[in-house]
């Protein structure tokens, strides 16, 4: 099974998933980065995993399509099975999900449906409720909707900080995200319908 992580930003989650395939824990042959921010620090941790990074920046195209284009010629050329968005800040259009349907996950730092959007953990801390969580799904056409593969909640403490929920959001997204990529890989996991 061959993976393409599609990351933005830091990549965190990349490297839980990395760490899980080096480790043996998922079971994955070729393994990808797919960014499209130039200055992402995501690249960075690539570079020093010797993981293969296809960059393609959204400013280089004059349309969508021809940017997810570009996307899918180099997933075809790397013969990928499984497409893994762990922090894409890009919403993917209808066709592309369509082309790689059931072949696309996503995981959002909140318990689907609620606080989707980029500002999920800080959006729960400031609505002060009891829970919040991690939420793993297949992605559809829609922002942070599909599918629910697995959800973890936690609970938010009294006097606890916007810092220390977020660490705690992050760490069970590290643990859940590679659970989920091994079922898939694995085979062993309910695609959508």
């Amino acid at each position: 099974m061959n993976l393409a992580i599609f990351a933005s930003g830091n990549g965190s989650n990349f490297t839980a998933i990395v760490k899980a395939v080096r480790g043996g824990m998922i079971k994955a042959g070729r393994l990808i980065l797919v960014c499209d921010n130039p200055r992402a620090f995501v690249l960075k941790r690539a570079q020093k995993a010797g993981i293969p990074i296809v960059l393609v920046s959204r400013r280089d195209f004059s349309c969508r399509r021809d940017f997810e284009r570009a996307i899918t010629q180099r997933l075809v050329y790397y013969k990928i099975d499984l497409v893994v968005l762990a922090g894409f800040m890009r919403m993917l259009s209808p066709a592309f999900v369509r082309e790689y349907r059931s072949r696309i996950l996503n995981i959002h730092p909140s318990l689907l449906p609620d606080f989707k959007g980029a500002h999920a953990i800080k959006d729960a801390f400031e609505k002060k409720v009891a829970f919040t969580g991690v939420t793993v799904h297949f992605v559809d056409s829609e922002m942070d909707h599909g599918p629910v593969i697995l959800q973890e909640k936690i609970a938010i403490r009294k006097k606890e900080s916007l810092a220390c929920l977020e660490k705690r959001i992050h760490n069970l997204e590290h643990r859940l995200y590679p659970q989920v990529v091994k079922l898939f890989c694995e085979g062993k996991m309910r695609k959508q319908k």
